[in-house]
């Protein structure tokens, strides 16, 4: 394990001491929330994103040594495994080029090469790689190949056999490769074309039509949209090199003796390797190193847009009522408590073709002065703005104290179909789901989010054609991690939440629910252990970001972990006052000295945390609710006319730009160059999901679906 440390501290740039802590506490079954959180002494406050790089960097590192087992085995076996061949492969440092190595040793699939061998044409396949004067004709040394029998007729198929197990062996050079790779690299081109037959079906990939990038300039949006188009067999997508230029390094590298018998025939063969098996060998590992690439860029993205989301706002605990728009259908209106209880539901049709507004404002009237309802959440779909309309009117003849928002239903109608929601509310119809849905996605969108593929929650791009497993991972993380930092309220948490918190996982999520419907709330976080299966070790994980209100311990509404509680115990005798006191009061605890506290057990950075949160104990991280007031005149994008200045939310954040909601179905675009009258080389930079912001139209192609915005006002 120290290897493997030394290795990821080096590659980190972290002190070996650190790494090695992480990866002891990681290797006990400690997770990352709670190492980052709870361990800081051991780990010399290691965040988050460091100890998940070295979480990656272990599991990277022992994956590759597992491979190297199996290579350096299956070589063994083969008995030509040999001395420098070992160095070689157990110094390497990456998978790609320990594959390199493992393939002239790799078993093969049946290739001109492999036929060739069958029919004894190996020997003479060395004496022409060796290069070396042969003292005879090319007729006397071709002539002990020629076998009938073997299906080598004459010299000519003997030859021609034998040259087509060099090509397979310089193709399998790893220095070859290496060489060829990084010639790619530097001077070769991405090419996109249509493939024949598909030009009519290629229109929404037409700036992809025969497109030349330089393989160290492409951005990765592009390769991904490029590899796209490919994936619809609408384009082929490879690489480009110049031929004739890479011919004329490569052939000295390989022929080197120009007196040899068979020169020109290995030349010639030389343009046979390069073009039959070395550039599609080249082509399909520079693509999917530029294809990872392009995935981690995207997933990334997607992670921290997703984060976002998940960090959004809450409205908190007020009545609200949630309306998922429709004409035909009408808007399905739900009723949910402060808890996100639902109350009660109802339909009603404010829009054509039925256009009942006064029954429709009659009953949504009725609604909320019976319920007392403080916010109105309005799904952001079909139909959303003529409803928004309708409820604004409504607010404001009536002249009610009531907030109304446009929420997004992004991946709403995926979670009303799904098992969980059809287990929540077995006897509600899937569109009144939904609209409970939206309601509590307002009150407290991690928690509502939670219960959601975060893949449809709409805040990345290119989503299905990264690698899923990588994407799934990471977006796992973001929404452990969100849940982690705010908490979690052990008495009103969902499933789905609880099963976020670190240590506890979906099946014993579901077991402390069943066990808080048999037995009635938590009245302490001690009682988790009485939770079948709950154990020691899942306790000592989730605790710290479990809330109990108005519990037997003021301290379980706190992220002090249980296991610090003598500590606050500590204070509270040095400062004369009770537990109870201290905790929430912030003029209390700033008398306290942190170094007066610490011990063997409990050093500085705990103390210090401990006060920290005795101050303002279960703060919430995320910031202050805030509303978008979109244009009550602009409804549609036939309304929108460039020079217009808008209020709007941003949804989506990528490497070309921004997409901000303005209340027309549509989002528009704040390409990279409009985002500020500064240079921006990343939009994260300026813009986050969730930012409310000030756009001015640039240009509307309705038939296209496309607005331009501009932040540049």
């Amino acid at each position: 394990m120290e290897t493997f440390a030394k290795a990821i501290a080096a590659e980190l740039e972290l002190p070996l001491k650190q790494v090695l802590a992480a990866i002891e506490l990681l290797e006990a079954g400690n997770t990352i929330p709670f190492i980052a959180r709870y361990r800081k002494e051991a780990t010399g406050g290691l965040d988050e994103v460091a100890l998940r790089a070295i979480e990656d960097a272990l599991e990277k590192a022992t994956a590759l040594a597992a491979r190297k087992t199996t290579v350096l085995k299956t070589i063994d076996e083969q008995g030509l495994l040999t001395d420098e061949l070992r160095r070689q492969i157990e110094q390497c440092g990456d998978l790609a080029t320990l594959e390199i190595l493992y393939l002239p040793y790799k078993p093969k699939r049946r290739t001109r090469a492999t036929v060739a061998r069958e029919r004894g044409l190996q020997p003479l396949a060395d004496l022409l790689l060796a290069q070396k004067p042969l003292g005879r004709s090319k007729q006397d040394s071709l002539k002990a190949f020629i076998d009938p029998s073997k299906e080598v007729p004459d010299a000519a198929a003997a030859l021609a056999g034998a040259l087509d197990i060099v090509a397979e062996q310089w193709s399998e050079d790893a220095a070859t490769r290496t060489w060829l790779s990084a010639q790619a690299v530097s001077q070769g081109q991405v090419v996109s074309q249509v493939k024949r037959g598909k030009k009519e079906e290629a229109s929404k990939f037409e700036q992809y039509i025969d497109r030349h990038e330089s393989i160290n300039k492409i951005p990765g949006h592009r390769l991904l949209a490029m590899l796209r188009g490919e994936a619809e067999g609408v384009l082929k997508v490879g690489v480009e090199l110049d031929q004739a230029q890479v011919l004329r390094d490569l052939r000295p590298k390989l022929v080197h003796n120009r007196s040899f018998e068979f020169h020109q025939e290995l030349s010639q063969a030389v343009e046979d390797c390069y073009t039959r098996l070395l550039l599609p060998a080249t082509e399909s590992s520079v693509l999917g190193t530029l294809k990872d690439r392009a995935d981690e860029e995207a997933i990334a993205v997607f992670g921290k847009n997703l984060r976002e989301l998940l960090m959004s706002p809450p409205a908190g605990p007020r009545v609200t009522i949630g309306i998922d728009p429709g004409f035909r259908t009408g808007c399905k209106v739900a009723v949910v408590d402060a808890t996100g209880k639902f109350l009660t539901n109802a339909t009603i049709y404010p829009t054509p073709p039925t256009s009942d507004a006064v029954g429709a404002a009659k009953t949504l009237l009725d609604l909320i002065r019976k319920h007392k309802v403080e916010l109105i959440a309005i799904g952001n779909g079909t139909a959303s703005r003529e409803t928004d309309a309708f409820v604004g009117q409504l607010i404001r003849e009536q002249n009610l104290q009531v907030t109304k928002v446009m929420v997004s239903e992004s991946g709403a109608s995926i979670y009303s179909a799904s098992e969980l929601a059809g287990k929540e509310f077995p006897d509600l119809d899937i569109t009144v789901r939904g609209a409970i849905s939206i309601a509590r996605r307002l009150q407290d969108p991690l928690a509502e989010l939670v219960k959601t593929d975060p893949k449809s929650i709409g805040v990345g791009q290119y989503q299905h054609d990264v690698n899923q497993t990588q994407l799934r991972k990471c977006l796992d993380r973001v929404v452990e991690s969100c849940v982690n930092q705010v908490g979690v309220d052990l008495n009103m948490a969902s499933a789905p939440l609880l099963s976020r918190v670190a240590g506890i996982g979906p099946k014993l999520a579901e077991s402390i629910v069943e066990y808080r419907n048999a037995n009635g709330r938590f009245s302490n976080r001690k009682e988790l252990t009485k939770v079948p299966k709950l154990g020691k070790k899942v306790f000592e994980q989730a605790a710290g970001f479990l809330r109990i209100r108005g519990g037997d311990e003021p301290l379980d509404n706190s992220a002090v972990h249980p296991e610090s509680y003598p500590v606050v115990a500590r204070m509270a005798k040095k400062l004369g006052a009770g537990t109870s006191s201290l905790v929430g009061n912030a003029t209390l605890s700033q008398k306290l000295r942190p170094e007066e506290f610490v011990d063997q057990q409990f050093g500085m950075p705990t103390v210090v945390d401990i006060i920290s949160e005795l101050a303002k104990p279960g703060r919430d991280p995320r910031s202050e609710f805030r509303v978008v007031k979109f244009d009550d005149q602009i409804n549609s994008v036939e309304d929108l006319r460039p020079g217009l200045v808008l209020e709007g939310v941003v949804t989506n954040v990528t490497h070309f730009g921004a997409f901000v909601d303005i209340g027309v179905h549509q989002d528009g675009l704040v390409h990279i160059s409009q985002l500020s009258n500064q240079f921006v080389k990343d939009p994260n930079d300026v813009v986050s999901v969730g930012d409310l912001v000030k756009v001015k139209v640039l240009e509307v192609e309705p038939e296209r679906k496309r607005i331009s915005l501009t932040c540049k006002l």
